[in-house]
């Protein structure tokens, strides 16, 4: 879908994962990174009390915009 690195559809993407963590590798079809994260991220945010899963899950979270940013297609 995107064609390289700072493409309009990796920004798409990387704003989509702003909101909501995994989707913008879903958009990309990378569908096991999507799933890992929004279920890793999911999980620490609701154990955010906890402080350290909520911690990872920001830092996951991250991790998956960085990813979507920078998406480069083969």
């Amino acid at each position: 879908m995107a064609d390289g690195t700072g493409s309009s559809g990796n920004v798409i993407a990387a704003l989509c994962s702003v909101f909501v963590p995994g989707l913008g590798q879903l958009l990309q079809g990378k569908v096991l990174p999507a799933a890992f994260m929004f279920v890793t991220v999911g999980v620490g945010y609701w154990f955010w009390f906890l402080i350290i899963p909520g911690i990872v899950a920001a830092l996951i979270h991250l991790w998956s915009i960085l990813d979507a940013a920078t998406f480069q297609s083969r």
